[in-house]
């Protein structure tokens, strides 16, 4: 049956049509500008953390170097077994202007410097990102969002310049491609610079490249044609040759990727491992990485078009970069600020805004908003302070002092990131030079001898008798280290300071009055040696006296003591001594508030004291601070027990023991509550 006709008076009225999408603000419009200095702000908040990178130290030397001799380092000055051979140093050009800026600024250059860097490589993405079309206030959460993931590569290093130089490419080959201005003979310019700052320089052929093959695959052909990048690409590679090495300066990266890479040496180097999860999830980078071939991927479909295959190839090549190694992620997150803008944008003016969000100042409000959000859990990482100052904790400051002030000199021993401050305080002192530098100076055997030796127990002899070392400034170690265990346990060899950062070791024979005089005779160097000197102490009051002497000797021989006033408030607590081992608790935190397990053992002092509630703070900021460690679980079993909460005890206690099945007084603690449970 037919339905009847719908009354006279009866019909429903039509449904309004959906409001259109407001339209975009013009830059110009004051609202525009307020939420585009928010995002600056937020981008130089973003770069405004503690300086801690020890490379800097070796840049500096070598920039002073260049200004007061007048000429380029084209021969091995920077550590003692490779002297006067020829070198290549890719980062001449960025040193030579690094050192003016700090003899001028100090600190606050240094700062201004990263600040500059990220909003001008920032800066430029987002120009590339207007100009493939996107318009809205969308770009700059983007912008803040991919600045997050940038900080950590935008310390005071050759890349930071290269940061600009990549963005300032993509800048160019978009603003072409997109009908602009062709500004592709910039990049010869670009391309000299390049060569001459970071060994990176091989982007700038590998844009230009997928924008040339893209050019000439597309149909129909664009009004800008491909010939003229290809004239343009053989240009900035004639230029390239222009730097003080020649091929050899060229030749690096290809170098690094077929030899070095695969050298154990290179394995020590943090940031060419891969991504570590743990620290970068707060900055959104796993969002990022999703999102961006994602929005890539389906622009075509939403737009009725086939999918950009210039921005599908450049998320394809710097994605894979940066999960191999989180070297990378410096220029893959401006390549994702620049195009994840544009897709974001398009997006999210295809989706119709509820009309109180329709306003000028409404929209930069959000905004704003949005960009100070994005950044809250990255920017309150409390390992990454923000503040303009430099950490000079763990640097051998204090005992670099120590070797001027005794007169230390010889061949030295140190782990490649000392090899800079070294450098810093004491070139060009041949006879203070280290044995290897940041940039692992150095041939294949000897880089194989220290990696072997850095990790490995029973290769320092073989090392030592090649080299017959004088003195050795190693890094200061919080887990079992195989080479200080082999120089506590070599007579030959005395340990003569020690802080925080640094152990200084001496060969007797070279220096037998400092090592008389000096020697540390209970307090061994490397951790696992330290704990089982606990283990005796405890039994033995005249070797707790003598560890005691020692250790306040290293109090009064550096400012950063933590460790040591940790260790004498072990002695305290195992004394009986609550309230003096509290407050050289409360003195280590002060001098280094990440001291290990610190907080922990004051926590302990309170539940001794019976304040379960002060106890389980501490735990939980032990936690917090310095991640999950043996025992945390038991310890918070410990305060549920004292609070007479014996289910949450036993269901601690028992996870403690899956993390850690080996752990005893878990063992006995979980026995001895279910015992009372089952009571």
């Amino acid at each position: 049956m037919s339905r009847p006709p719908a009354k006279a008076g009866r019909a429903r009225p039509a449904r309004p049509p959906a409001p259109a999408a407001p339209p975009p603000l013009p830059p110009a419009h004051p609202a525009a500008l307020a939420a585009l200095l928010v995002a600056a702000a937020c981008v130089a908040l973003s770069v405004s953390y503690t300086l801690y990178d020890t490379d800097l130290w070796q840049h500096l030397t070598v920039g002073r170097s260049i200004w007061e001799l007048h000429r380029f380092p084209t021969r091995q000055v920077w550590a003692w077994p490779t002297y006067g051979t020829p070198d290549v140093d890719y980062a001449w050009g960025f040193e030579a202007l690094l050192w003016p800026v700090w003899r001028a600024g100090g600190a606050w250059g240094l700062f201004a410097w990263r600040w500059a860097a990220a909003l001008v490589s920032l800066g430029l993405a987002w120009a590339a990102a207007r100009r493939m079309g996107a318009r809205g206030l969308t770009p700059l959460v983007v912008v803040v969002a991919c600045s997050l993931v940038l900080r950590q590569r935008l310390q005071v290093r050759p890349e930071s310049i290269a940061a600009i130089l990549f963005a300032a490419t993509l800048w160019i080959l978009e603003t072409r491609r997109h009908g602009g201005p062709d500004r592709s003979a910039w990049l010869v310019a670009i391309a000299l610079a390049w060569a001459n700052v970071h060994i990176s320089y091989y982007l700038l052929f590998v844009l230009v490249g997928i924008h040339a093959v893209a050019a000439h695959l597309a149909r129909p052909r664009p009004a800008a044609a491909p010939g003229r990048l290809w004239m343009v690409a053989l240009a900035c590679l004639a230029v390239s040759f222009v730097n003080p090495f020649g091929w050899r300066a060229l030749w690096q990266p290809f170098e690094y990727f077929l030899v070095w890479r695969h050298e154990p040496a290179y394995a020590l180097i943090g940031e060419l491992r891969a991504i570590a999860w743990s620290v970068n999830w707060k900055s959104g980078l796993p969002v990022l990485l999703a999102l961006w071939p994602a929005l890539a991927l389906t622009r075509g479909l939403r737009r009725g078009a086939r999918p950009d295959r210039i921005e599908l190839a450049t998320c394809a090549l710097l994605t894979a970069q940066a999960l191999s190694t989180q070297r990378f992620l410096g220029t893959w997150s401006l390549a994702a600020a620049a195009y994840l803008s544009r897709d974001l944008d398009e997006w999210m003016r295809a989706r119709r805004a509820p009309s109180w969000a329709a306003g000028a100042w409404t929209r930069a409000g959000l905004a704003a908003a949005a960009c100070v959000a994005v950044g809250l859990l990255e920017w309150s990482r409390p390992e990454l302070p923000v503040g303009v100052r430099m950490e000079s904790r763990w640097l051998p400051v204090a005992g670099c002092d120590f070797v001027e002030r005794t007169g230390v000199r010889g061949r030295a021993f140190n782990p490649f990131d000392f090899g800079g401050y070294l450098l810093y305080r004491f070139w060009p002192q041949h006879d203070r030079l280290p044995f290897m530098g940041i940039h692992l100076e150095g041939t294949r055997v000897e880089r194989d001898l220290y990696a072997a030796a850095m990790t490995r127990p029973g290769i320092w002899p073989h090392l030592d008798r090649r080299y017959r070392f004088d003195w050795c400034l190693l890094r200061r170690a919080v887990h079992d280290d195989p080479l200080l265990a082999s120089l506590d346990a070599d007579s030959a060899w005395a340990q003569v300071f020690s802080d925080d950062a640094a152990v200084l070791f001496v060969r007797r024979s070279s220096f037998p009055a400092l090592a008389r005089d000096s020697a540390y005779r209970v307090v061994p160097a490397d951790p696992g040696n330290v704990r089982r000197l606990g283990a005796r102490a405890a039994a033995d009051s005249a070797l707790r006296a003598a560890a005691a002497r020692e250790l306040a000797r290293q109090v009064a021989g550096s400012p950063w003591h933590a460790g040591s006033l940790g260790l004498l408030a072990n002695i305290a607590l195992i004394e009986g001594r609550l309230d003096d081992g509290r407050s050289l608790l409360e003195r280590a935190l002060a001098v280094d508030p990440f001291l290990p397990r610190a907080r922990e053992r004051l926590g302990l002092v309170a539940l001794a004291r019976g304040r379960p509630r002060e106890a389980l703070r501490q735990f939980e900021d032990e936690w917090r601070l310095n991640g999950w460690t043996r025992g945390l679980d038991l310890r918070r079993g410990q305060v549920a027990q004292a609070e007479g909460d014996l289910r949450k005890a036993r269901d601690l206690y028992r996870r403690e023991l899956r993390r850690d099945p080996g752990n005893a007084e878990a063992g006995d603690s979980l026995a001895s509550v279910e015992r009372r449970l089952g009571s």
